[in-house]
């Protein structure tokens, strides 16, 4: 039996977002170290865009994500708070965040880190390694699953 998933096509995802239990194997590097695995992740999934991967946060090794101010509104999930992630040997600027008190329909995304994985050395899923969306205010994560376009890259704010 192939385990292998169907190619996904982003235009065919909803809005507004769905949020899916992938099951998919998930890992965060940063400076030479996994620093998160999960085989139990959330996808958010938007039209236009690449999934946006969720892990628990007690994925994460202990102390790399030190809280930072300030938030963002996202229509649908609700305020975001941030974190720089840290290393011994890095820091990742403002490069995960949360939803502490997600909107209805979102409930699922509590306790449940994103990150941006052009701010890491490496984020992977199944053993692939991801391709950060373009642009700096989305955080998806491409692999050969998923086919776009996809927004984020110049000219494509206003699709």
């Amino acid at each position: 039996m192939s385990t292998e998933r169907p190619v996904e096509s982003v235009w065919d995802y909803p809005r507004p977002p769905a949020v899916d239990a992938s099951g998919e194997t998930v890992e965060v590097h940063l400076d030479g170290r996994c620093i998160a695995r999960t085989g139990s992740p959330l996808r958010v999934l938007e039209t236009s865009h690449p999934p946006t991967y969720y892990l628990p946060h007690s994925a994460f090794e202990r102390g790399v994500l030190v809280p930072v101010p300030g938030t963002t509104f996202c229509e649908f999930k609700g305020e975001a708070a941030y974190f720089d992630v840290v290393v011994e040997g890095a820091r990742a600027p403002r490069a995960a965040w949360l939803y502490p008190h997600p909107s209805p329909g979102y409930e699922r995304l509590a306790d449940h880190v994103g990150v941006m994985p052009g701010a890491m050395q490496g984020c992977y899923v199944e053993g692939e390694r991801v391709t950060p969306q373009e642009g700096s205010f989305y955080g998806g994560w491409i692999t050969s699953r998923v086919r776009g376009p996809f927004k984020g890259a110049p000219g494509t704010l206003h699709w």
